[in-house]
């Protein structure tokens, strides 16, 4: 019978769920069964569609929200720490800019957001903002620039980390900016950087595709700032005073 019921799901492209679990549902009648059944394979595919998403979405590391502080962060007063947990600035097509000093918690809060949109069953796309630029130049190389523009078109937001860490060479600028513009207005970006505005254009080499980008990106973002002390070496030193 069972293997009868697994044909059958995979005939039907049902889960194999069905079948690993239907001896186990108690119901009082064949309605409260079949509902049972039923809801069982909605959340199992729920379940799946977020594994496959945090995957797809190749955080570096995973970081959460709970033990997370914001005591020391500026967050504007359009935005709530709620908007942060939920995304709601995600559905706005609206940007996060997470500026400070490294080690500050930029990155952990960043993940923290793109972990629950995928939670959210929201696509999500974690890039280091130098590997980005390196799979792109590497992509037209190759002639499959196509492929990637495709790939970050149908996610709802792009994580742009260590932005500005290493300077561009103006292919890899062209390039960035290219993916800049096609996000504007259409999805959400969330971009941690350790470098005020002003010197971007030492990122860009291009002082008026700096102006333009940053025109583009300020439009529709909320600059959070982050001017705390980086929590590594805080760390560091704690150790090293209990020693």
């Amino acid at each position: 019978m069972k293997e009868q019921i697994a044909a059958c799901c995979k005939t039907l492209k049902l889960s194999q769920n069905i079948a690993d679990n239907f001896e186990s549902i108690e119901a009082e009648n064949r309605h409260e069964f079949l509902l049972k059944i039923l809801q069982n394979e909605v959340e199992y595919r729920k379940a799946k569609k977020i594994e496959r998403l945090i995957k797809q979405a190749k955080f570096y590391t995973i970081k959460i929200f709970e033990g997370y502080s914001f005591d020391e962060i500026r967050i504007p007063s359009a935005l709530s720490i709620e908007d942060l947990k939920t995304g709601t600035f995600i559905e706005k097509n609206e940007n996060l800019i997470l500026y400070g000093a490294a080690g500050t918690g930029k990155s952990h809060l960043a993940t923290a957001i793109g972990l629950e949109a995928c939670r959210q069953r929201k696509s999500v796309l974690f890039f280091r903002t130098a590997t980005l630029v390196n799979q792109l130049s590497k992509a037209k190389e190759e002639r499959k620039l196509d492929k990637i523009f495709k790939k970050i078109e149908k996610a709802d937001l792009i994580i742009c980390d260590e932005w500005g860490y290493i300077p561009l060479d103006r292919e890899g600028s062209q390039l960035l900016f290219q993916i800049i513009s096609d996000c504007y207005e259409k999805k959400s970006l969330i971009i941690t950087t350790n470098l005020e505005f002003s010197k971007w254009a030492n990122i860009f080499y291009d002082e008026q595709m700096t102006a333009a980008l940053i025109d583009r990106l300020v439009h529709h973002s909320h600059l959070l700032v982050f001017p705390g002390d980086s929590h590594r070496i805080k760390n560091s030193l704690m150790k090293g005073a209990q020693n």
